[in-house]
């Protein structure tokens, strides 16, 4: 999966939602109802990270897959949704199962 410049993206996606998804469900309810504000502090400083990876990540499939302008807002709008990166990638999967050919079996068939 981080052979390819989609792969890693993928990759890069799926751990900044899964970062949005724990600083929005685990971390802010722990610091306004339990008084804990150290969980936003430490899953905020890893969602920032992971998004600035993302974004990185973002440009780099953009210009080897020669992704037109509207994919690329789309992409980086999925990022600001809770839950968007998942989608996203579900319809990455989907359109590289199709364009990928599958290999052989031992017979050619």
């Amino acid at each position: 999966m981080l052979k390819t410049p989609l792969g890693r993206f993928r990759a890069v996606a799926l751990l900044e939602g899964l970062s949005f998804i724990a600083l929005l469900f685990i971390a802010m309810p722990l610091k306004y109802a339990a008084g804990m504000p150290l969980a936003v502090r430490f899953a905020g400083m890893a969602h920032g990270l992971l998004f600035v990876l993302y974004l990185f990540a973002l440009m780099e499939v953009a210009i080897a897959l020669r992704w037109s302008f509207s994919r690329v807002v789309f992409a980086f709008g999925a990022s600001l949704v809770p839950f968007g990166n998942f989608l996203l990638d579900a319809k990455l999967r989907k359109e590289e199962a199709s364009t990928t050919p599958r290999a052989a079996g031992p017979l050619g068939s």
